[in-house]
C-alpha cells in the first residue's frame, strides 16, 4: 500500500483537530519533523497537549506553535532554550507535566508495546511523584507511571519505502521510533522515498506496520540549537 501524501498539509488533513494529544519526535532540534510541525501550525488547530522531549526554540520547531498559542499543555523532559515557553509557563498560560527523560522514553515505549503502566524509582520523593500510586519492591519505593498513547504522532526519519518501513540516521533516531510506535496514527516525514524492496530488511529500523502516512521533505533546514565555534588558530 502506498502511504505517500503529496504534502505535509495533505498528510495531516482529516486527522488533526482541536484538543488532541499529540507526540512529536526529536531531541532539541535534532530529528524533528520540520515540515509537519509547520503544517500543524498552519492548520490552525488549538488547545493541543503535546508530548515531546522539549519544545523547540523560539521561532522554530514546536516553538512556532507556542508563539501562535496552539499548545495548552506540554509533556516534556527538557524545557530550556525557549524564552516564550518560559514566559507562558511563569505567567500561568501554559501547563507543564514535567517528566524525567528516561521515564518519558519508557512511557512512549510502553504505549507502543501495549503496556498500560510500569513502576520506576525515578522521581520518588519529588514533585514528579505527587498524586501517583506508589508500591514497595525489595525494600524500595517505586512510583507508577502510565503509558502514553497519543492520538497522532509526528515523526522524522531519513528514508522510507512506500509501505512505511523506516531507516533513521545517527542521532536523529532519538525519540522518533518510540513516538512512532506509541501513536494511534503516525505520520512520518522523510528525506528519501524508495520502492518497496529497495531497503535491505536487516537495515529497517522500524517496520511500516507502525506508519500510516508519509510525506517527502528532501531538503529540511536541520537548524542547530547552539553553534559554538572557536577563533581560528
Amino acid at each position: 500500500m502506498n502511504k505517500l501524501y503529496p504534502s505535509a498539509a495533505e498528510a495531516l488533513k482529516g486527522i488533526v483537530r482541536d484538543g488532541q494529544l499529540l507526540a512529536v519526535g526529536g531531541f532539541g532540534l535534532c530529528g524533528i519533523p520540520e515540515a509537519l510541525i509547520a503544517a500543524l501550525r498552519d492548520s490552525g488547530v488549538k488547545n493541543l497537549t503535546v508530548i515531546s522531549n522539549n519544545a523547540g526554540v523560539d521561532g522554530f520547531g514546536l516553538g512556532q506553535l507556542l508563539e501562535t498559542r496552539q499548545i495548552k499543555k506540554m509533556i516534556s523532559s527538557y524545557v530550556g532554550e525557549n524564552k516564550e515557553f518560559e514566559r507562558q509557563y511563569l505567567a500561568g498560560e501554559l501547563e507543564l507535566e514535567f517528566t524525567p527523560q528516561g521515564t518519558l522514553a519508557e512511557k512512549l515505549r510502553a504505549g507502543g508495546a501495549g503496556i498500560p503502566a510500569f513502576f520506576t524509582r525515578t522521581g520518588v520523593g519529588t514533585l514528579v511523584a505527587e498524586g501517583k500510586e506508589t508500591r514497595e519492591f525489595d525494600g524500595h519505593t517505586y512510583i507508577m507511571e502510565r503509558a502514553l498513547n497519543p492520538e497522532v504522532s509526528l515523526v522524522k526519519a531519513w528514508k522510507a519505502d512506500k509501505s512505511g518501513n523506516l531507516v533513521f540516521r545517527r542521532t536523529a533516531r532519538n525519540f522518533n521510533p518510540a513516538v512512532a510506535m506509541a501513536g494511534k496514527i503516525t505520520v512520518v516525514e522523510v528525506e528519501q522515498i524508495v520502492e518497496v524492496g529497495e531497503i535491505d530488511p536487516d537495515a529497517v529500523h522500524l517496520p511500516g506496520i507502525y506508519v500510516q502516512r508519509l510525506v517527502l521533505n528532501p531538503h529540511p533546514e536541520k537548524r542547530i540549537e547552539k553553534r559554538t565555534t572557536r577563533p581560528a588558530a
